[in-house]
């Protein structure tokens, strides 16, 4: 346990943002599941709504930082994909 009181305060804060970044992180991943569990059981037009859904999640855990940009166009660009195959 830190005995200095500016790492004590460290120690509360980063408690705190992590509560926040696993919030953030659990919703995305969330998201994500209900689209893929829409693919997977044909609704096309659940799936359309959830994938706006899902990106929009996707973007704002890459704003809030939880997420590095180019992870969040891989996994937008991978949802869009299996989008497109369930449509065809």
């Amino acid at each position: 346990m830190p005995n200095i009181k500016s790492a004590k305060k460290r120690v509360k804060v980063i408690e705190k943002k992590t509560l926040r970044n696993n919030m953030i992180k659990s919703a995305y991943k969330t998201a994500v599941k209900k689209f893929e569990q829409a693919i997977e059981a044909g609704n096309i037009e659940e799936a359309k709504t959830l994938f706006s859904e899902a990106t929009k999640k996707i973007d704002q855990a890459c704003t809030k930082g939880v997420i590095v940009k180019n992870t969040a166009a891989r996994k937008k660009s991978s949802l869009s994909k299996k989008l497109n195959a369930a449509m065809a």
